[in-house]
């Protein structure tokens, strides 16, 4: 008879009896007595007043008892913490028993009971078998010394079991290591700062040994700890994937996947040129597409990591379109992801065969997926040129089916089509107008009103078809209102003198009749251009539109990066990293892919503090990352340089010091007065340079913010760059402001070109800066001392210092610039040229020169060509010389010469170069050296625009 009979009785007074049974001298009695009381416990009765007597019948020989009593031990050891101290000495014995299947069942047991009483008794018999002579003892030990880490960590740390399962890593049985990677990854999970898994290539070659030998599971552990290695080169990177590649033909799906994924990570550092690479581009393919043939739950999980490979590797399955073609009978599902993989994969070489399956699916029952493949053929359109025609031809026929839904989701997809190809598909606006009545989803109606707006011109009613949607205006949902609202303003700019009624009425009803927010801000926006300036309104609202992108569902690239080192695993299938999802401190350790080789990238950002050896100046700066940007210009506190004692940035309302040492050692200890930095944009010197000649500043407010007397002339100096529009007149009404940098007898200025395209005066002129890579900062305020009147141009020279506020941009050199006068604040940015930065005491005695170039790891060298450049070196020198680069050496060697250079930045950092001439050659070498790598690339730029102007 079986098992069964135990679940079947429900007798009062059961437990009595029980414990009379379990107290039996009969061996049988007492076993079917335990089998009685585990299948009460499974069904949910509280059997916790037989502890006693069931833990008196753990000491015997029959392994079938022991399991069982065991098992009755985990369940209840947590609400009897007292009478389980009872069971520890069994334990203990039982983990040296002869028989290897009782130690490990011992271990087990002790590492599931999770109470701190017991604990500790647990170290001295885990220690032994972790170091048993049996491999199934020492593998299932390991495993508990994970467990136990869960209840308490120190005491694992303490005993030195880490260590242990360490060792275990080279053991000779290959599931006691996969055992031990499995825990030391646990471990390290909770723990992500900690070193636990210090992998190395012997380790790895440990492991890879192991991976051929082990159970399914044990390969998966093996190979997702092979997946956070980083290969020291693409030799050892090709190897391990050599070793790995034999796991894609395994049977069981998570084994296949988690080997995809460390060839998909390793494959980053492979170069592309690489036989091997393609090798492996081929033998990634057939066991993702036998993955398809599985059930349709394991086929949605495999769908949903072919998509994250698709958009990082698309030329993997670029062959298999096939198939992905979806089947009558799979669930919806995994037909529209099916359906998504397919647009991925769409190229000129399959898209024929592509969009006919795709019309097929228009045809279908299922209204989310024939929606989808509708969708699909725009997608399709806009991503290869060449089937545009083809896709649109398809959507006609589609729509005079008159299915309500299809030709609603076509007129969507149509709209992206106008946007990608301007002015080649128009012809088909009449067949679009006459489904206008049909319309009744928001994204249709919306998408339509865009098209009327649009191409109003060309639509003889364009006004009467816009005119029945404003009937109902109110009752239109808030996507509809809002592209009804720019379509007519849009008509009025078309067709001025037909519609100016309907502008009208459009904008009454969106400022006075609705409380939408959004629609309410959009039509004053429109009410206030038309009705001051119609000429700037055309231009805005009929400004040229930039065409779509082809993929805009693609997941973002880093994201992407870290989905690729999680595949096989939730957050492949979520397409969310795990932080999203797993609360607590697992799973929040964000990974990347490794760099490519050659690329020079590198996946720690590159230290730009260390100090430059030899030189004997403060540490170079090190550059915040950037943060709001727009936070600190819309804060723009414009109130004029403080007169007097400086306030040290501690003292300031909301100062921040970004390194903790003080703005001076930020500045390179060689600033007198710091501004405040928590004010942001509105912080300006506290003291002002007295070279500039500024007169002492008395009273407030904004009168005296442009008090100042002489402008400042300086001697010409180093190539300046031409002046270009920073900001058009049309972005700041009427005000357009053109400029340049340059830098004169050790003062940078600001070359600024202020004109009035408007028609009103414009006054009470100010500026500031964002914080920015440098700390550039106005040092004094913008004079314009007269007002600007209509069509008036007026020159202005701003001096500025490099003591403002400093937070990395992107790029290095970008600058955001707010500039206020009576009409508005205005935001624009500009690029300055690095040598703006060169300061005039940046040359390096010879021995130091040499020592730092040693110093400076070969790593941080960057080389660059710079071409078509006719001068000989002296007269390279010469020219480089006045932009404050400096000569220190020169050598010749077999007609090249090679010029020695340093440059110093305001910040402190030091730049060495190398520049190569070689005589009757345009092309120069340029060598870099910089702890601050990032520097390199713009002094290369800086370089060109000295050398060639």
């Amino acid at each position: 008879m079986t098992d069964s009979k135990y679940f079947t009785t429900t007798k009062k007074g059961e437990i009595f009896e029980l414990k009379a049974e379990l107290n039996s001298d009969k061996k049988e009695k007492k076993k079917e007595a335990v089998k009685k009381v585990i299948a009460s416990m499974t069904v949910g009765k509280d059997v916790s007043a037989l502890f006693p007597d069931v833990v008196n019948c753990m000491q015997t020989d029959n392994l079938e008892l022991k399991k069982l009593v065991y098992l009755y031990l985990m369940n209840y050891a947590k609400s009897q913490p007292d009478m389980a101290i009872m069971a520890v000495n069994t334990f203990v014995k039982d983990c040296e028993d002869p028989n290897p299947l009782i130690r490990a069942l011992a271990v087990r047991t002790m590492g599931c009971i999770r109470v701190d009483k017991i604990t500790e008794y647990l170290c001295e018999p885990l220690r032994k078998c972790l170091k048993d002579e049996d491999p199934y003892v020492r593998k299932t030990a390991a495993v508990c010394v994970a467990k136990l880490h869960d209840i308490n960590a120190q005491l694992v740390e303490d005993q030195g079991f880490l260590d242990t399962l360490k060792d275990l890593i080279s053991d000779s049985n290959p599931m006691v290591v996969a055992n031990a990677v499995a825990a030391l990854s646990e471990i390290a999970e909770s723990h992500p700062n900690s070193n636990l898994l210090d992998l190395n290539p012997q380790t790895i070659n440990k492991l890879l040994t192991a991976l051929n030998e082990c159970t399914e599971w044990g390969q998966i552990f093996i190979l997702d700890c092979l997946a956070n290695y980083t290969p020291r080169d693409d030799r050892e990177s090709q190897s391990i994937c050599e070793r790995v590649t034999p796991r894609l033909s395994h049977a069981n799906s998570a084994v296949v996947l988690s080997a995809v994924k460390v060839l998909m990570k390793f494959m980053e550092m492979l170069p592309k040129d690489l036989d091997y690479y393609g090798t492996l581009l081929k033998k990634l393919a057939p066991p993702l597409v036998t993955l398809l043939s599985a059930e349709p739950e394991l086929q949605y999980v495999a769908l949903r990591n072919i998509n994250l490979i698709v958009q990082k590797r698309p030329e993997i399955l670029k062959h298999e379109m096939k198939v992905f073609f979806v089947k009558y009978n799979d669930p919806i599902y995994v037909k529209l992801e099916k359906l998504d993989i397919m647009i991925r994969l769409a190229s000129q070489a399959n898209i024929a065969q592509v969009l006919a399956e795709l019309k097929e699916y228009a045809t279908e029952v299922d209204v989310d997926f024939v929606r989808k493949a509708v969708r699909a053929i725009g997608r399709c359109a806009i991503k290869v040129e060449q089937s545009a025609e083809r896709c649109v031809s398809t959507l006609l026929d589609l729509i005079q089916t008159k299915v309500n839904y299809v030709v609603q989701e076509a007129i969507v997809v149509i709209k992206d089509i106008f946007r990608k190809y301007p002015n080649k598909y128009e012809s088909v606006i009449a067949t679009l107008c006459e489904n206008l009545d049909s319309l009744d989803e928001p994204e249709a109606r919306a998408a339509m009103i865009w098209i009327v707006g649009e191409y109003a011109e060309r639509i003889d009613n364009a006004d009467e078809l816009l005119e029945s949607f404003l009937e109902g205006f109110h009752d239109e949902s808030t996507q509809v209102q809002l592209q009804l609202l720019t379509a007519i303003v849009k008509l009025f700019l078309k067709k001025p003198t037909e519609t100016q009624e309907l502008v009208q009425q459009v904008l009454s009803l969106a400022t006075q009749d609705s409380d939408n927010p959004d629609l309410r801000d959009r039509g004053y926006i429109y009410w206030r251009l038309l009705s001051t300036d119609p000429v700037a309104a055309k231009e805005v609202v009929l400004a040229e539109k930039p065409l779509i992108s082809e993929e805009t569902d693609l997941i973002e690239p880093t994201l992407l990066e870290e989905l690729i080192c999680h595949i096989g695993t939730l957050a492949s299938v979520y397409h969310k990293p795990p932080s999203a999802f797993v609360e607590g401190s697992r799973g929040v350790q964000h990974k990347r892919l490794p760099a490519r080789a050659g690329s020079g990238e590198s996946t720690d950002s590159p230290d730009v503090s260390q100090s430059v050896g030899g030189a004997t100046e403060a540490a170079p700066t090190v550059i915040p990352s950037q943060g709001d940007l727009l936070g600190d210009l819309l804060n723009l506190d414009l109130a004029p340089p403080a007169a007097g004692p400086t306030v040290p940035p501690s003292m300031q309302l909301g100062a921040m010091d970004l390194l903790g040492g003080g703005l001076d050692s930020l500045l390179g200890g060689d600033i007198g007065g710091s501004p405040a930095m928590g004010a942001g944009l509105g912080s300006t010197p506290a003291v002002m340079p007295t070279s500039l000649g500024a007169p002492p500043v008395v009273g407030g407010g904004l009168g005296d913010l442009f008090d100042l007397g002489g402008s400042v002339g300086m001697p010409a100096g180093a190539y300046v760059p031409p002046k270009s529009v920073w900001l058009p007149a049309m972005k700041a009404k009427g005000l357009e402001i053109s400029g340049t940098f340059a830098r004169r007898s050790g003062v940078i200025q600001m070359e600024l070109s202020l004109t009035n395209k408007a028609m009103s005066v414009m006054t009470d002129f100010a500026i500031q800066f964002n914080r920015n890579s440098f700390g550039l900062a106005p040092a004094g305020p913008l004079q314009v001392l007269t007002p600007l009147s209509p069509n008036q141009t007026i020159e202005v020279s701003l001096p500025l210092s490099t003591s403002g506020p400093v937070m990395k941009m992107e790029p290095l050199n970008n600058l955001q610039v707010a500039v206020k006068n009576n009409i508005d604040v205005f935001y624009f940015s500009c690029q300055y040229p690095i040598s703006l930065l060169f300061v005039e005491d940046g040359k390096m005695e010879r021995q130091v020169f040499l020592a730092t170039w040693k110093d400076i790891p070969n790593d941080n060298e960057a080389q660059f060509v710079i071409k078509d450049c006719h001068l000989n070196s002296d007269a390279a020198s010469s020219k480089l010389q006045g932009s404050n680069i400096f000569t220190i050496a020169k050598r010749t060697v077999d007609n090249q010469d090679m010029l020695y250079q340093s440059i110093k930045l305001t910040n402190g950092i030091w730049v060495l170069t190398e520049l190569r001439v070689q005589g009757g050659n345009p092309s120069y070498t340029l060598s870099v050296k910089c702890r601050a790598s990032e520097v390199s690339q713009f002094v290369y730029q800086c370089y060109e625009l000295v050398l060639k102007n």
